[in-house]
């Protein structure tokens, strides 16, 4: 009897470490099974630099192809920064749209534009997430025009 409980208990923990490495893995693989890659972005602006963390994407990853960038971030709804794009992006698996929140960056699609959120805002259709500030972006909330240079971090 005590041999069979020792069995079922050693059974339980070596499904258990199964189970758990299997969520491990899952982590290091975004929903479509490939390996997701981190991918950060730094926005010098005139008199600070911010990073960012991009999102596992078409329309980032189409966003990077874009960089480096020189744009001038004006000001939108005293929400955000707004800037005009060379091309319009990718927005191939995209939801209908999203709820930014202070520091999000992300595509509107239906304009083509990049927004950089320094204040939190209600659910666009059309709006892509890319991806989220590391830290404050209470920096881009300034009156005026901001030039800003964006490239990726290698």
């Amino acid at each position: 009897m005590k041999r069979a409980l020792l069995s079922i208990s050693l059974l339980i923990a070596a499904m258990a470490g199964v189970i758990a490495l299997g969520a491990d893995h899952a982590d290091a693989k975004g929903t479509s099974g490939k390996k997701m890659t981190t991918m950060k972005i730094r926005i010098k602006l005139d008199n600070k630099t911010l990073t960012a963390t991009l999102a596992d994407n078409a329309t980032s990853a189409d966003f990077v192809s874009l960089l480096p960038l020189t744009l001038t971030l004006k000001n939108y709804a005293s929400t955000e920064k707004i800037s005009d794009l060379p091309k319009r992006l990718s927005t191939k698996g995209a939801p209908a749209g999203s709820d930014p929140d202070a520091g999000d960056i992300a595509y509107y699609a239906p304009w083509g534009n990049l927004a950089i959120y320094y204040k939190d805002f209600g659910y666009s259709d059309g709006l892509i997430k890319l991806g989220k500030i590391d830290g404050d972006a209470a920096v881009l909330n300034t009156a005026g025009e901001l030039k800003a240079t964006i490239e990726l971090i290698k």
